[in-house]
């Protein structure tokens, strides 16, 4: 429907009411609660239109419009221009309105001036009701708005009270909770004490947005570091990775890609006066800076000091570190309760396997005779060629078979016919061997759909046939860590696992429509 737009200026004689100090309100209210001066007017108006609907009927289409000027109050009827009248509250002939108003076109609107109301107790009540709910609306939308994109942001704020352990804190415009698990432990705060804490996450809620604070998230200790060390915040110095043991230990990875900046001094500080700021703020929290280094091997080896490293074997499928230190390392390696080898994990993001070198040394010993073993055993060959083929760091059958054919050509004693029939028996050995457990699963009673899932090899099959499982809803009712365990961890990685669960569960959500 087309309409023109209304303005109190146009409609010729209506009745106006002088509510000048309406202006002045409206300027306070907003200043006061820091919302824009038109949603008050706003609130205003539709709080004076609710009561003058309720004096002259709600049939009616009454409107109510105050002049940002001077304060005036007009009340209307707006009434829709038709050709024919089937509701006289709010419709009126196209011959009447032209007597109004000669350019008045159908589907138009056309406004016929109302008295003005005087308020009552119970209409001013109700209109200062309205007026007072658009405010506080008003009010939490600009809270949200503001703290929503100062997520990840340091704040100061004074404890407003404590319940159950939480902090509800007074943050200047809003309020917000530090929750018990977010607090650093033997931290006591009373109310009053001003603090800084790190805004976690801000969520919209009925009586306002609820912002949820936090003392013990690692970025809470890398905003720190950015506010006390200047190279820092400008750039010079970048964080890479971070993290605690809240209120105990935490670690910090830092790099400068000028090589004549040192980063780690840089946040250490004139004798330490920088990290023992942080320090102080995290109630006493031992700081590790820690150089990072592109070579994960590299920074594993930084990740773990104080203890020194005597060797490092990685592997990047499995996205493990197997780390050899002294006999005189291993507990300064592993720390107290494992907190020194469980931070270098989560700083470097790689899983941290710690033994001595006589350890190290054992169990290469051990797979290195299980190698020979395998492959005298698969490839109908003798111990010599075995043991060649373990030395050169052959660790499966799967990796002679696909191992370009050049390769083979390069290990001392190894000839072209030598080379293909090895490879040649690696494959007619692992062909057997799934074969075989692919039909022991079937004759067992394992579903085609778990067979079939992409994936799954037959040797995951056969583990898991022999741990009872047997559907994919058996599959799918598994964790990740307790499918890496029934099938072997060297066979997947954690990524791989939760995208095969992920996968067996995809049925469930193609069925639940249809049992809706």
């Amino acid at each position: 429907m087309a309409s023109k737009k209304i303005k109190p200026a146009d409609q010729g004689t209506t009745a106006h009411q002088p509510f000048h100090e309406l202006l002045v309100v409206a300027d306070n209210v907003a200043r006061e609660k820091n919302i824009d001066r038109e949603e008050v007017i706003g609130a205003m108006e539709q709080a004076i239109q609710k009561a003058a609907r309720a004096k002259y009927g709600f049939e009616h289409d009454v409107r109510v419009s105050i002049s940002r000027s001077s304060g005036e109050v007009s009340v209307y009827k707006c009434l829709t221009v038709v050709e024919e009248v089937t509701n006289p509250q709010t419709e009126i002939v196209l011959a009447d309105a032209q007597e109004l108003n000669p350019t008045i076109k159908l589907e138009e609107l056309i406004t016929e001036p109302l008295p003005p109301i005087e308020f009552g107790r119970v209409a001013a009540q109700s209109a200062r009701q309205v007026i007072m709910q658009k405010v506080r609306e008003a009010e939490r939308s600009h809270q949200y708005e503001e703290y929503k994109d100062r997520i990840g942001q340091i704040v100061n704020g004074l404890v407003k009270r404590v319940e159950f352990g939480n902090i509800i804190m007074d943050l200047g415009r809003a309020e917000g909770i530090l929750r018990r698990e977010e607090s650093i432990q033997r931290e006591t705060f009373r109310t009053g004490d001003r603090i800084r804490v790190y805004i976690l996450d801000v969520r919209p809620e009925a009586r306002g947005p609820m912002i949820i604070l936090s003392r013990t998230h690692p970025q809470f200790m890398a905003k720190l570091f950015e506010q006390e060390v200047p190279e820092i915040y400008d750039g010079i110095i970048e964080i890479k990775a971070v993290a605690r043991d809240p209120g105990s230990r935490a670690k910090i990875a830092v790099f400068s890609s000028d090589p004549s900046i040192d980063p780690v001094g840089a946040c250490v500080g004139m004798r330490g006066s920088r990290v023992q700021a942080v320090v102080s703020e995290l109630q006493g929290e031992k700081v590790d800076i820690i150089p990072w280094a592109p070579n994960p091997a590299t920074f594993v080896v930084n990740a773990l000091a104080p203890a020194e490293v005597a060797k490092v074997v990685i592997d990047e499928d499995m996205k493990r570190v197997d780390v050899a230190v002294a006999e005189d390392q291993l507990s300064l390696a592993i720390g107290r309760r494992g907190q020194n080898v469980r931070l270098a994990s989560q700083l470097t993001g790689w899983n941290i396997d710690i033994m001595t070198e006589a350890e190290e040394a054992a169990r290469r010993t051990g797979e290195y005779a299980a190698r020979t073993r395998l492959f005298m055993e698969a490839l109908d060959v003798d111990e010599i060629i075995a043991q060649l083929l373990a030395a050169e760091g052959f660790a499966s059958l799967e990796e002679l078979s696909e191992v370009p054919f050049e390769e083979f050509l390069r290990l001392e004693g190894f000839d072209e016919d030598i080379a293909k029939e090895i490879q040649t028996r690696a494959r007619t050995f692992l062909a057997t061997r799934n074969e075989d457990a692919l039909l022991k699963c079937r004759e067992a009673g394992m579903s085609e759909e778990l067979i079939s899932l992409d994936g799954l090899n037959p040797q995951m099959l056969a583990k898991l046939l022999e741990n009872k499982i047997k559907t994919l809803d058996d599959l799918a009712d598994l964790a990740s860590d307790e499918f890496m365990e029934l099938v072997g961890a060297q066979l997947i990685s954690i990524d791989k696992a939760n995208e095969l669960i992920m996968a067996a569960r995809s049925h469930w959500f193609e069925e639940a429509p249809a049992e809706a």
